[in-house]
C-alpha cells in the first residue's frame, strides 16, 4: 500500500545532491557512462539520476528511476551504477536505490538528451 499524503508544501520530490562534494564531478562522470539499453543516450542526461548524496566518509548513496517500472533491465540498472561508481578513487561504498517518486517524465531529459533523441 502506497502512502498517499501528499510531501509537506515545499518540500522538494527530488532531495538535493551534495554538488558541492569533491567527489561529485566524478560520480556524476560515472553515472554519465551507464546507457539505457533501448535508448542511446546515458542515464544522467535522461534525468534517470534524481539524488547523488555522499557523506563525509565517502559514502555515496544514489536515488534513480527507470523510464518505466517494467524496464526490462530494472533489476540489472542499479547494480551497474554501483559498478560505475565503486571505482572512483576515495569512495567508501555506493548504495543505489529505485525510487518510483516523483515518476520519471520526459521533461526530466536534460536539452542534450531531448536533442540527441529529436525532441528538439
Amino acid at each position: 500500500m502506497t502512502n498517499s499524503t501528499p510531501p509537506l508544501e515545499g518540500t522538494p520530490l527530488i532531495a538535493p545532491s551534495s554538488t558541492d562534494h569533491p567527489l561529485y564531478d566524478q560520480v556524476v562522470e560515472a553515472c554519465r557512462s551507464v546507457y539505457d539499453p533501448e535508448i542511446p543516450v546515458n542515464i544522467y542526461e535522461l534525468g534517470l539520476i534524481y539524488t547523488i548524496d555522499i557523506d563525509a566518509e565517502n559514502a555515496v548513496s544514489i536515488k534513480m528511476s527507470l523510464t518505466a517500472p517494467g524496464c526490462p533491465v530494472a533489476g540489472e540498472m542499479p547494480g551497474w551504477v554501483a559498478d560505475a561508481v565503486e571505482p572512483i578513487a576515495g569512495v567508501k561504498q555506493v548504495d543505489v536505490d529505485l525510487v518510483w517518486e516523483p515518476p520519471w517524465g520526459m521533461d526530466m531529459m536534460s536539452d542534450e538528451a531531448r536533442l540527441e533523441l529529436g525532441f528538439m
